[in-house]
């Protein structure tokens, strides 16, 4: 008889590789593994007693060694214009001695779609200066579990339509941390999001948002293929290094390599650049006309993001006309651009206003010698 684990596997933490693997070391037949991601994802059952079509002395041996964890909800909020955030509860990691820890999701609900924006770190270490996350420090990485059971729980929490479509139809990588500094436990989330026997999205409705972290670009176009969205927010780097310190290891010419082979590699359709709009510091049509020569010829699309304020900061948002007169002037240069809608803002859930509840903070700079305080591949 195998020996008891001191602690339970998560089973939400696992792929289909895993959990083929973790059936098998129970000594189990392979197809108990589909049986098992059927009733998670399909039936969206937690309780392993529920999944009848298990033998009674697997399901004890299930309950015995392994789990179905959500993230406990603490705390929710709802816009006027539709958008929820959910403040979930981040226990702590081995030996983290800090306080209690939260994260933040928010689902965005429009005309035939809903979004989910979900997290990958308890705050994040880019400091990224118009961001609210980067001010709240870091504290750890979540794990793929705690990354897939936010949409496992959005899920359950906003049910189904009347016809029967799912709530969630795509899912951003947008929240809370930088997901290439989580490589490790954002690649196995990817590969469940997309697998036809777990939440069986497609790869253009799951989105990966990074602020530009260049080795895990490249890694990224060898292990899987999801539409891709940079923070680039400035057109030259001495711009970029003020807003996004990250851009001092690795700088526009570099990332914008990465991004090409990421296109090639995987045959994608374009990348979404996004462009925070800040007053006075980066919409002046200057800074338009040298985006615009950055992108010029290529697959890329700009969203341009109207600024989110949040208590402390310094940054204002750009004025209407000035978002405007950005956007005409890459729409005269043949580049393919966007103004993002500001949704949930009343409830602190709009872009860049994610907050969370980050004690035992980790002052790192992913920009400084210190990088790999935060970075996990």
């Amino acid at each position: 008889m195998n020996a008891v684990p001191e602690s339970k596997t998560n089973l939400l933490g696992l792929d289909r590789q895993g959990l083929a693997q973790f059936v098998a070391d129970l000594g189990e037949k392979p197809f108990r593994a589909r049986q098992l991601m059927t009733w998670l994802y399909k039936r969206r059952v937690d309780d392993f007693e529920q999944m009848t079509d298990l033998s009674k002395n697997f399901r004890e041996r299930l309950k015995a060694i392994a789990e179905i964890r959500l993230p406990e909800i603490m705390s929710e909020h709802a816009s006027s214009d539709g958008t929820r955030k959910w403040l979930l509860r981040a226990g702590p990691a081995a030996g983290d001695v800090g306080g209690e820890q939260a994260v933040e999701m928010v689902f965005i609900p429009e005309p035939g779609r809903g979004t989910l924006c979900i997290s990958s770190q308890v705050g994040c270490a880019l400091d990224c200066s118009f961001c609210s996350t980067g001010a709240q420090g870091f504290n750890r990485n979540l794990s793929t579990a705690e990354i897939v059971g936010q949409v496992w729980l959005a899920n359950r929490e906003l049910g189904v339509a009347p016809d029967g479509a799912r709530a969630v139809t795509n899912v951003v990588l947008m929240g809370m941390g930088e997901p290439l500094a989580n490589y490790r436990a954002v690649l196995p989330a990817l590969s469940i999001f997309m697998d036809d026997l777990a939440f069986d999205l497609s790869r253009r409705r799951v989105t990966l948002s990074t602020s530009g972290l260049v080795p895990q670009l490249y890694k990224l176009a060898e292990d899987t293929n999801v539409a891709l969205a940079v923070s680039l927010h400035a057109p030259n780097d001495a711009l970029r290094d003020q807003l996004v310190p990250i851009n001092r290891r690795h700088p526009i010419k570099e990332l914008l390599e990465a991004c090409w082979h990421y296109l090639d590699a995987q045959n994608g359709r374009s990348i979404t650049f996004e462009y925070v709009m800040l007053d006075g510091v980066n919409d002046q049509p200057e800074h338009a006309i040298e985006l615009a020569g950055l992108l010029r010829g290529r697959d890329a699309k700009v969203n341009l993001i109207p600024f989110n304020p949040f208590p402390g900061n310094q940054y204002r948002r750009s004025s209407r006309e000035a978002i405007s007169r950005f956007c005409d002037l890459l729409h005269e240069r043949a580049i393919i651009t966007t103004v993002r809608r500001t949704r949930g803002d009343d409830i602190d859930a709009a872009c860049g206003q994610l907050a969370g509840q980050v004690a035992d903070r980790t002052t790192v700079r992913l920009g400084s010698k210190r990088i790999n305080l935060a970075v996990e591949t």
